[in-house]
């Protein structure tokens, strides 16, 4: 598991960046104070947390609870006992950081301690030197965009070992019950053989092994799947290239339950076999086994 713990001066751009942690897969609390740092993370540690990232914002808004040099101690005590912790410290020159809260009309943290607004940046600044010193990771956004920020993080993370920042959502449906909005990539596998119109097979699900070697062990299906595998393969990277974060590829059938869902399988099994976090889901095979079941019960009250 890795931690990403993100401090540094206010106004920097702490909350973009742990914003785009989230939207990469991380589990993400911000402004935590110091004295629970080591607690929460060893409570991730111990209760196997889906997430293999997560990231903690914590810096001068803890007001009194906030001591770099103490942090700097817990992370070092942590590494120590073997958890993979990387700081990322962002700032920004004076002058760009007295500009944005001028133009967001926000109070610095410090000024409520009676500081005018370049004294508070001066202080918090001194205050921070500790972790500033001993941070795996620098980022000044002084010239930097959000995108640019947001590509800055994702090459981190994918430095530091974490997933690739794009989330795979395969999802098959039946065209019966409509297009799913989410799609961004949709495949119609209806020219498949169906079978449904088999006896044997009709009644079990692209989930069943019988179901699974009829629609996958065609010559056609297969032919499919190497272009379809060959054109997601080119996407997947160029997609994380382009920033997005969550891809959601359907497939789909007449009914939900057959052809979409054995193809489904594949494609995720293969995405996943990448490395990507995939996640697959079937629309409407529930719908489906419900709509069979009620037509077997009509028709044994049929005289």
């Amino acid at each position: 598991m890795q931690f990403f713990l993100l401090t540094g001066m206010s106004g920097a751009g702490k909350t973009v960046a742990i914003r785009y942690l989230e939207d990469l897969g991380a589990l993400c609390v911000d402004n935590l104070p110091p004295m629970m740092l080591v607690p929460f993370i060893e409570a991730c540690q111990t209760n196997n947390l889906r997430n293999d990232m997560v990231a903690i914002g914590t810096d001068i808004r803890s007001g009194e609870f906030f001591d770099a040099k103490a942090v700097t101690r817990m992370i070092d005590e942590a590494r120590l006992v073997g958890h993979h912790i990387n700081t990322l410290f962002i700032e920004a020159s004076d002058e760009v950081l007295v500009n944005r809260y001028k133009e967001q009309r926000r109070e610095h943290p410090l000024c409520a301690e009676g500081l005018r607004l370049e004294e508070a940046i001066r202080e918090e600044r001194s205050r921070l030197q500790p972790l500033k010193e001993t941070a795996n990771y620098l980022i000044d956004t002084s010239s930097l965009r959000p995108r640019a920020l947001q590509k800055r993080i994702r090459d981190i993370a994918s430095q530091a070992g974490g997933e690739p920042s794009l989330r795979v959502d395969v999802l098959s449906f039946g065209f019966k019950r409509g297009l799913p909005r989410e799609g961004d990539l949709v495949f119609d596998v209806r020219f498949l053989p169906n079978p449904f119109y088999i006896p044997e097979l009709g009644h079990h699900t692209g989930l069943d092994e019988d179901v699974r070697t009829f629609v996958l062990e065609h010559p056609v299906t297969q032919e499919f799947l190497v272009k379809s595998m060959d054109m997601i393969t080119f996407l997947l990277p160029n997609y994380i290239t382009e920033g997005k974060h969550r891809l959601v590829i359907a497939v789909g059938c007449t009914g939900g339950a057959h052809r979409s869902v054995a193809i489904a399988e594949y494609i995720g099994q293969q995405i996943k076999e990448q490395g990507y976090h995939v996640n697959v889901n079937h629309r409407d095979i529930a719908l489906e086994q419900a709509h069979w079941a009620a037509k077997s019960e009509y028709q044994k009250g049929e005289p």
